[in-house]
């Protein structure tokens, strides 16, 4: 038997599901850090601010926000994408192929059939949407009241508030209850 003869299409949509179950785990992971390393980092620019002063440091948090809330974002679509993949193309082919009876990789549509999921991903929603939009909207109300507010910067703001409404709206086109 030759090495071409051993590898099948079977195998091939195993070694893919393999591949995608391992990029899904390790996207998972980053992205459940970005949410704690966005609260450090948030944390440690409101007690710099606190600490000196200087008010016009708020205006850092969304900057923040932003590029971690995107990121957060796009790696969360990923995920999906991967596990919609697995659903709809692979499980399906790969059924086809072994003449299985019902669905391969089960828990690929088992765990989306929980009565709680459309809570748990509206809730999970709604802390997105406060970390990454509503915190750093706040920060920038409070620029906003502070003497430190300079028509330069002040127009800064307004542009990170257009960006921070944009990345919210993403977060809930992306929001699947």
């Amino acid at each position: 038997m030759t090495a071409t003869e051993d590898i099948t299409e079977s195998r091939l949509l195993l070694a893919e599901y393999d591949r995608l179950k391992e990029e899904q785990k390790t996207r998972i992971g980053f992205r459940d850090n970005l949410l704690y390393f966005t609260l450090a980092a948030v944390t440690a620019i409101l007690a710099t601010t606190v600490h000196s002063g200087q008010t016009p440091l708020l205006l850092a948090v969304p900057v923040v926000c932003l590029v971690l809330g995107w990121t957060y974002l796009v790696n969360d679509e990923k995920i999906s994408a991967v596990g919609c993949y697995i659903r709809e193309r692979l499980g399906p082919r790969l059924a086809e192929l072994s003449g299985a009876h019902g669905a391969v990789f089960g828990w690929e549509i088992y765990h989306r059939d929980d009565a709680s999921r459309t809570t748990r991903k509206r809730l999970q929603t709604a802390v997105d949407l406060f970390t990454y939009a509503a915190l750093p909207m706040i920060c920038v109300g409070a620029f906003w009241c502070s003497p430190a507010a300079r028509p330069s910067l002040v127009l800064v703001s307004a542009a990170q508030t257009l960006a921070l409404a944009v990345l919210g709206w993403q977060f809930l086109r992306y929001a699947e209850w």
